[in-house]
């Protein structure tokens, strides 16, 4: 646009010098030299409108350019928290996943363990049924009582030892351990032997040979 300007402003100085080559008088020279003059500033005040607007333009652009930049920079940064934001959601899937496995390992192990307690609860109760079964047939043949105390203890009273006084009571108590093995405690009277005949039982599980020992055991003590 400059440069058309700067042609046209040629075009008339060529004009105007032609123009004041063909003339003599100096009135028309006077003429001549306020066209020219008239025609200089007409020329610049366009020419500095034109800068004026190409100098607007120029700061638009860069303006244009700058908000470019920081578009460029804003989505830049929404695209890295997004990323970002992803990474952490993966992240928890991962956790989710972990725990999720760790919970039914949880569940699994606990219905392992139900089923084993369920098992030795069946056994136990199988073992008092047994006890309680020759409790009946003791009792009426070897005077022997049978009774459940404290601590998920068995009492065994034996009668009918001592002839002097059959209701003597001699006894001692049992229970199962958490290896689920008879323990044998509180004898009275004391017996020497006591630990030895839990030590058979446990090997043999021949329960009425252990009563008939302890009652033989318990017989001794009398007589001694």
């Amino acid at each position: 646009m400059v440069e058309d300007e700067l042609a046209l402003f040629d075009k008339n100085i060529n004009e105007f010098w032609n123009k004041f080559k063909s003339t003599d008088t100096s009135c028309q020279m006077a003429g001549l030299r306020d066209t020219y003059k008239d025609s200089i500033k007409a020329f610049a005040e366009k020419l500095s409108v034109k800068l004026k607007e190409e100098e607007r333009m120029v700061e638009m652009f860069l303006e244009y350019q700058n908000q470019i930049s920081r578009q460029n920079k804003l989505i830049q940064e929404k695209k890295d928290n997004l990323l970002k934001l992803i990474a952490e959601v993966k992240g928890k899937k991962q956790e989710l996943e972990v725990l999720t496995a760790n919970i039914q390992d949880l569940k699994e192990e606990y219905s392992r363990k139900k089923e084993t307690i369920s098992t030795a609860n069946k056994a136990n109760a199988e073992r008092l049924k047994r006890l309680q079964k020759s409790a009946d047939l003791y009792k009426d043949r070897l005077g022997l009582e049978i009774r459940k105390i404290y601590g998920e203890k068995l009492q065994f009273i034996f009668t009918n030892i001592d002839p002097k006084n059959p209701e003597s009571p001699f006894m001692f108590s049992l229970h199962l351990n958490e290896a689920r093995d008879y323990e044998v405690s509180d004898s009275a009277p004391h017996l020497e032997g006591l630990a030895e005949f839990q030590e058979n039982v446990r090997k043999t599980n021949n329960f009425s040979a252990f009563l008939a020992n302890v009652r033989k055991a318990f017989t001794a003590t009398v007589y001694n």
